[in-house]
């Protein structure tokens, strides 16, 4: 990356004031005073458990060029450093504009999807790059599984669904210079409040759920949904690149009155049950996958997927929508998605032979919870299982939800660790026992409480009997376990192998 001068790159501020300017060049966008290189441009930003603003003279004293301070958390009487010092209204919006910049502003090269929801975005994200690619187009995705830079994959190893912006905009750099024509993107509802994703400048929103999830943060639904629907303004604003503008709403989903009158550009909705412009008949359901009739304004498609559960058929619709809105013809369509593979750790069967089935997914909200459970019911399970935690130091109100959706839907479950962090294990298995207690469900008879993963997967698995599904919910692709301030390695699905070949099964 060719270093920036700091006059070029403090355009891009709109609200700033400058004290002890002089020109500089610029290396690096940086927000950690710990990664700071010489040259480099020093953001500080408020986080929620330290604020980078006690890091100023760490960052200086590593070669910053300038600093970028936030007005109320910083008193510009006390600078007496010859660095440039910028302060601006909010640092994390300045951060986002400043990476745009820095990377040359990626997004105005690219075609931009973003996809927001609770449940379903990496699945619908995977849904609409097939989509794209049957088309011809080289596609690129940052989401909670991958990156994937046309066709260069990496892990998505940072536990955020949407990365900060400096990393959000050297990735869409990336594909620019892959030559990507699409950039397919998960925008959480905190990427869209902390500003991770401004400066995307999208010409597509989806939305797929927005069921009562992150109130930890957000403190009520309706704050939620409100941060959600930043997806449509920042569609509104984004800059014009000569193809239009795309709105794809869940017309059977709680939020569409809400999100309705928002909409911008060329309006798509789907569902099953409401109006919708795209929906489905003659649904048909297995354990390998889906069919059904899609019905759009351009007529009827038979459509096929791989991917089981009538949850993925909305995705799918959800998809399809998207491809509508960008001209593509519903054989190109029905092709991409036929063509779709399954996503990591979303309903991932782990075979050994085994008598039972033991699925591995990432179902950590209530109604993601409650979709594979009724999916695994559908399909003619004797009894379930369930593995499954709540995180710690999160949405506390989700605890309750899981344990109540499982104890009304499951057979039997072991409340085991997810990510703990510094919260005491046994206080978030009360917080998921109201809701199992709620549902009718008595310890030691419907449930049992392991805190540790491995043991709590072992204990699940010497239960079954033939015929019998085990869910191994909560972490699906992830890699590590937090407990406390450590990343512990951890894969599900690995260890449900290694287990089952200690039971003897070591096929499949």
């Amino acid at each position: 990356m060719v270093e920036k001068r700091l006059s070029h790159l403090l355009q891009a501020l709109p609200q700033k004031e400058v004290v002890g300017y002089d020109e500089r060049s610029i290396a690096a966008i940086c927000y950690d005073s710990r990664r700071i290189q010489k040259g480099s441009l020093f953001v500080a930003i408020p986080g929620f458990n330290t604020d980078g603003h006690q890091f100023i003279s760490h960052a200086l004293a590593g070669g910053t060029a300038a600093v970028v301070a936030q007005r109320d958390r910083f008193d510009r009487e006390k600078w007496d450093n010859p660095c440039p010092l910028i302060l601006v209204p909010d640092s994390r919006r300045a951060l986002a504009l400043l990476s745009a910049a820095f990377y040359e502003y990626p997004a105005r090269r690219l075609r931009m999807v973003g996809v927001t929801g609770t449940d379903g975005k990496t699945t619908t994200v995977y849904l609409i790059c097939a989509v794209l690619e049957a088309a011809g187009y080289s596609t690129g995705r940052l989401t909670t599984v991958d990156f994937k830079i046309g066709e260069r994959l990496q892990a998505n190893e940072t536990r955020q669904t949407t990365v900060e912006s400096v990393e959000l905009q050297g990735l869409l750099a990336e594909m620019v210079q892959e030559g990507v024509g699409y950039a397919v993107v998960e925008a959480t509802s905190h990427g869209l409040a902390l500003e991770r994703v401004t400066g995307c400048e999208y010409d597509a929103a989806v939305f797929t759920n927005i069921s009562h999830d992150h109130l930890d943060f957000h403190k009520t639904w309706e704050a939620y949904v409100r941060d959600k629907a930043r997806l449509l303004e920042m569609l509104e604003e984004a800059v014009d690149k000569g193809g239009g503008k795309a709105s794809i709403l869940n017309a059977d989903d709680q939020s569409f009155a809400f999100l309705r009158p928002m909409a911008y550009g060329v309006v798509i909705t789907y569902g099953l049950s409401s109006p919708a412009s795209v929906t489905a008949r003659d649904v048909k359901l297995s354990a390998s996958g889906s069919r059904y009739v899609a019905v759009t304004p351009l007529g009827e498609v038979d459509v096929s997927l791989r991917l089981p559960g009538i949850h993925n058929v909305y995705n799918s619709l959800a998809a399809l929508a998207l491809g509508l809105s960008q001209g593509l013809s519903l054989a190109t369509i029905a092709e991409g998605l036929e063509r779709a593979s399954p996503v990591p750790g979303r309903m991932e069967v782990v075979d050994a032979g085994q008598p039972f089935t033991v699925v591995v997914d990432y179902a950590h909200t209530p109604q993601g919870m409650e979709t594979i459970l009724r999916t695994l019911r559908s399909l003619g399970a004797k009894r379930i299982l369930v593995v499954f935690g709540a995180a710690g130091e999160r949405d506390r109100g989700r605890r309750w939800g899981l344990g109540e959706v499982v104890g009304r839907l499951a057979d039997f479950c072991v409340l085991t660790n997810e990510d703990p962090r510094w919260e005491d294990p046994m206080a978030i298995f009360e917080d998921i026992e109201v809701g199992l207690k709620e549902a009718g469900r008595q310890a030691v008879a419907d449930y049992g409480k392991i805190a540790h993963r491995r043991e709590a997967i072992v204990f699940a698995l010497s239960m079954a009997r033939p015929g019998d599904v085990v869910l191994v919910a909560g972490k699906g692709h992830e890699t590590s376990i937090i407990v406390g301030s450590q990343r512990i390695p951890w894969d599900d699905r690995r260890a449900v192998r290694e287990v089952l070949a200690k039971m003897g099964y070591s096929g499949g």
